[in-house]
């Protein structure tokens, strides 16, 4: 695939598309580049198939020029089923293969400083790990959803602690309470152990989306290391409900 697609004319109503996308999501998949399996395409077929919404390529391990590779895969298998792609942490690799979702951390570019690089298009996303974080991110406009965890810890965060259940709880209660729709309204996805298992504990600590808050997740392991991501997907997706 070569990246001159991604320099068509702007579409004025692209933002709108993607922020109904994102209000429709609930299952957010995670995934290394999968360089040592060699079955990245056909890995993302299947997660999309099983009812992924959207895919974020997160992939310490590899050099820039392989992640862009990667990341051309993944657009290309994303814009076959009609769904979103998300890049993590790297602007300038965002705006190079027209993600629609970009994500950062807590010690990542701001929000305005993204806003600033990728223009209002793009979905941008966040990581919280206590309630002040998540309440700045609530009340942040140029924002469009994020994430709340550890839940439980992971090895795919080594050194962070887990946040437990009781951030779950007091997220959707902040959010049920917010003072102003749109931020009642902000998509919020949880993350860190999540998997099919656990999912009824987060569901009940949520409330089961309290406030007309579905709950949403974040899956990594349950997916990639999956003997079948495609039942894997339809398990977690059943699971949420929606």
């Amino acid at each position: 695939m070569s990246l001159s697609r991604f320099s068509a004319t702007p579409d004025r109503d692209l933002r709108s598309r993607r922020l109904d996308q994102l209000r429709s999501a609930s299952l957010y998949l995670c995934t290394p580049a999968r360089a040592g399996r060699g079955d990245l395409r056909d890995f993302l077929h299947a997660a999309y198939d099983g009812g992924v919404d959207i895919v974020q390529l997160r992939d310490k391990s590899i050099d820039t020029c392989d992640e862009i590779a990667a990341l051309e895969v993944l657009a290309s298998v994303a814009e076959e089923h009609g769904k979103m792609f998300a890049v993590n942490d790297r602007a300038d690799i965002a705006a190079l293969v027209g993600a629609d979702v970009f994500h950062v951390g807590q010690d990542d570019l701001t929000i305005a400083q993204v806003r600033s690089l990728l223009g209002p298009d793009v979905v941008v996303g966040l990581s919280t790990h206590s309630l002040p974080q998540a309440r700045a991110a609530m009340e942040d406009a140029e924002l469009d959803y994020f994430c709340t965890g550890p839940l439980w810890e992971t090895p795919t965060k080594p050194g962070r602690a887990a946040t437990g259940l009781s951030l779950v709880t007091e997220t959707a209660q902040m959010l049920a309470s917010a003072p102003d729709q749109w931020q009642r309204d902000k998509v919020w996805f949880t993350i860190g152990g999540v998997n099919a298992q656990t999912l009824p504990e987060v569901q009940a600590a949520a409330g089961a989306g309290a406030g007309g808050h579905p709950v949403r997740a974040v899956g990594v392991r349950p997916l990639t290391e999956a003997a079948d991501p495609r039942a894997a997907a339809v398990e977690l997706k059943a699971t949420l409900g929606w």
